[in-house]
C-alpha cells in the first residue's frame, strides 16, 4: 500500500504562485495532479513519469511545472502566474502494484 501525502495549498491573489509538494511511502515510477474545482469534474494536470518526461493540461501549460525528487519520494508542482479558475483541491495520484492511489487532497484557492 502507497502512501500520498500532499502539502502547500493556501490562499493567494491572483498572479501569484503556489508550490505543491506530494510525498510518497514508496518510490514510484510515474504521478500525476489532479484538481477538482467545486461542482466540476475532476480533471487531470500534469504528469510525471520515470526519466522525467512530463506532459501538461492545455490549461496550465506554462504556467506550471512538475518536478519530483526521487531521494524524497517526493514530486512537486509549481504554480505561478494563478488565475481564479485555478482554485480547485489538487490531488496527486500514482499508480503502484497494480493500485491506483489518491492523496487527500490540498486546496488552492485563488482570488481575484
Amino acid at each position: 500500500q502507497v502512501q500520498l501525502v500532499e502539502s502547500g495549498g493556501g490562499l493567494v491573489q491572483a498572479g501569484g504562485s503556489l508550490r505543491l509538494s506530494c510525498a510518497a511511502s514508496e518510490s514510484i515510477n510515474a504521478m500525476d495532479w489532479y484538481r477538482q474545482a467545486p461542482g466540476k469534474q475532476r480533471e487531470w494536470v500534469a504528469t510525471i513519469a520515470n526519466g522525467g518526461r512530463t506532459n501538461y493540461a492545455d490549461s496550465v501549460k506554462g504556467r506550471f511545472t512538475i518536478s519530483s525528487d526521487s531521494a524524497k519520494n517526493t514530486v512537486y508542482l509549481q504554480m505561478n502566474s494563478l488565475k481564479p479558475e485555478d482554485t480547485a483541491v489538487y490531488y496527486c495520484t500514482a499508480a503502484y502494484a497494480g493500485r491506483f492511489y489518491w492523496g487527500q487532497g490540498t486546496q488552492v484557492t485563488v482570488s481575484s
